[in-house]
């Protein structure tokens, strides 16, 4: 009998768990990098502070811009997580 573990109604396998755990770990924090490079990016790229327009003069049109680049980069990602 191989270790597993009930969540939910769900038996999980152990001793498949921790590869997943690590990958994923692994696309989280490339994930987190490439978010930051892109921000970075657009950040350098503007002459203006982008913290200033989104926050203090709620500049609608540029929180849709950054939104688009998270998604842009959430799927990028994600893709390669499938494979």
């Amino acid at each position: 009998m191989t270790d597993s573990i009930a969540i939910f109604g769900l038996v999980v396998p152990l001793e498949g768990l921790l590869p997943v755990f690590i990958t994923t770990l692994v696309f989280v924090v490339f994930g987190l990098i490439v978010f930051a490079l892109a921000f970075l990016i657009i950040g350098k790229a503007t002459p203006f502070s982008v913290r200033k327009e989104i926050e203090e003069d709620h500049n609608v049109a540029l929180a849709i811009v950054i939104a688009a680049v998270i998604l842009g980069s959430a799927v990028i990602i994600a893709a390669a997580v499938h494979g």
